[in-house]
């Protein structure tokens, strides 16, 4: 069965520019991209939609809006509203039409999006009412017993919100039956104990949601990870097994943090891994799958 493929954006958000590099220093990565006065770079929160017969398929929400105002400062949070609802609608597509929603992992910046905006003294609601939502089994339990160094990447409400949504599936192997034959899922435990992403397959090649694997273009590099990473090595050694598939048959990375580019495929030139075919947008494409 085709399908169509969209990027849509969520709000933007700024994370310091040495945290998201790793072990990179200051003088290689601020060359490709630059800081603003307090070291933060622009970051997208970048989520897949894909239609494929009578579903619509969303990879992630990103950040949204559910910030109060103090945190929504301090993580560069840009907007006054989910502006993935926003860039949805605008793509003609609305909140109560999506059927699927997957979620690699449960850090704010790529699950917020299912949180309504903030309002001072009023509880939060799950958006996608219609939606069946999608998480992997190890991620899951991370989200409910996290490790005291990412405890605050987690939302303990959205938690208890999916937990009582009875819409709730929790993932276990690398398919999913409710989910369409296309769509299976690999996991990685580099950055995060269990990060889920979603894998279509056409017919010759495949399609990736990276997720915290490879954040974006300058993250294809080997050696570049991020200081929010819970394994560096070993999300290096996730990255590189990812390469010797995807190359040879020329398959595609989808990237989320990128604020330019949403997809590449990936080459190896003198041993270096690099993106190369970068695309800025899908709107309603069907890929050379």
């Amino acid at each position: 069965m085709s399908a169509l493929f969209s990027s849509v954006l969520g709000n933007s958000q700024k994370l310091d520019g040495g945290a998201m590099f790793g072990n990179a220093p200051r003088a290689v990565w601020s060359k490709w991209m630059e800081p603003d006065a307090e070291g933060r770079i622009d970051l997208a929160c970048r989520t897949l939609l894909i239609e494929i017969g009578n579903r619509k398929i969303l990879c992630e929400t990103g950040i949204g809006n559910f910030f109060p105002p103090k945190l929504k400062e301090r993580f560069g949070v840009e907007g006054n509203r989910n502006q993935l609802l926003v860039n949805l609608n605008t793509l003609g597509v609305q909140e109560n039409e999506i059927t699927d929603v997957i979620l690699s992992h449960l850090h704010f910046d790529h699950a917020g999006g299912l949180l309504s905006d903030y309002q001072e003294d009023k509880a939060h609601e799950l958006h996608f009412p219609k939606a069946h939502y999608y998480v992997g089994k190890t991620a899951w339990e991370r989200a409910r017993n996290p490790h005291s160094r990412d405890q605050a990447s987690f939302i303990p409400e959205l938690i208890e919100l999916l937990k009582k949504s009875n819409r709730l599936h929790v993932i276990e192997s690398s398919q999913c039956e409710l989910l369409p034959k296309e769509f299976t899922f690999r996991y990685s435990n580099g950055h995060t104990p269990g990060q889920m992403h979603t894998v279509y397959q056409g017919k010759e090649r495949k399609l990736i949601f990276c997720g915290d694997l490879i954040p974006g273009r300058h993250w294809v590099h080997l050696p570049i990870t991020m200081g929010y990473d819970r394994n560096p090595e070993q999300l290096i050694d996730e990255k590189e097994a990812l390469y010797q598939e995807w190359v040879p048959e020329g398959s595609f990375l989808y990237f989320t943090h990128d604020p330019i580019y949403c997809l590449s495929r990936v080459q190896c030139l003198d041993g270096k891994y690099s993106a190369r075919d970068l695309v800025k947008e899908l709107k309603r494409e069907a890929l050379d799958l």
